[in-house]
């Protein structure tokens, strides 16, 4: 079920055509990654799905009563400023106790309820964040540069923690980085935008695609690949151990 459609979608700002006869489309429960060179229109395609952007000419269609959570690029807070997670949770609207215990759990991060946000480390500032954008169990989360300052270890860790909430909510998942392996191992389906869509499909196809290489570079398919090996090792790890607890 496509929770989320545009139809020869267009955008102009400020007199230039950001986006140019897009045609865009998420399911329910996919993880998606938009790539593109900086300008290509990642961001505006963003806003114009969360409707913070009305577009020039063309159809967006979501899902009735879509419920979306999101993760900023970016959140500064006053450093002087005394702010547990707990309370952050809670703005700007009241959090029942129990829906913020969730989101945290879900996020991975149980155990930093009562810490102060200026102590936290950037990977755990980022999984607050995440945190916040699942108190309402979202149909669409969306991960705006969600991982920028972080190294690739600690990408790589938000977001296996990202493909572990789209398996506990069942919920689609579109993300925007310039962490192109690590994003990609991750996704179901990678769209490549540069003010249109260059090429999209799965990961190994849009990283052998020759628009793709013309705008990332010729190695990129090689990094994937080296990446992918490890990421299915882990992932095999991982099974071994649920079958292991599941003989328990």
């Amino acid at each position: 079920m496509r929770i989320v459609e545009t139809e020869s979608l267009n955008v102009r700002l400020g007199g230039n055509l950001v986006l140019r006869d897009v045609c865009f489309s998420i399911r329910r429960g996919e993880i998606v990654t938009l790539v593109g060179p900086n300008g290509s229109g990642k961001s505006t395609l963003l806003r114009v799905i969360i409707g913070a952007l009305v577009p020039t000419s063309g159809l967006v269609r979501r899902k009735e009563g879509l419920r979306i959570g999101y993760v900023p690029q970016r959140l500064h807070i006053d450093p002087t400023l005394p702010m547990t997670v707990k309370r952050f949770q809670g703005l700007p609207r009241k959090v029942g106790e129990k829906a913020a215990k969730e989101a945290l759990e879900v996020a991975g991060i149980p155990e930093l309820a009562e810490r102060q946000m200026t102590r936290l480390s950037g990977g755990q500032f980022q999984r607050v964040l995440l945190a916040r954008a699942l108190l309402d169990k979202p149909e669409l989360l969306i991960l705006d540069e969600a991982t920028q300052g972080l190294d690739q270890p600690g990408s790589a860790e938000f977001y296996r923690q990202v493909e572990d909430v789209r398996r506990r909510l069942g919920c689609a998942v579109l993300m925007v980085s310039h962490d192109l392996h690590v994003v990609m191992s991750a996704s179901d389906r990678v769209v490549c935008l540069n003010g249109h869509v260059c090429c999209e499909g799965e990961p190994e196809h849009v990283a052998s695609a020759p628009e793709y290489r013309a705008l990332f570079g010729e190695g990129t398919q090689g990094a994937l690949a080296l990446y992918r090996h490890h990421h299915s090792h882990s992932q095999g790890r991982n099974e071994a151990d649920d079958r292991s607890e599941a003989a328990e």
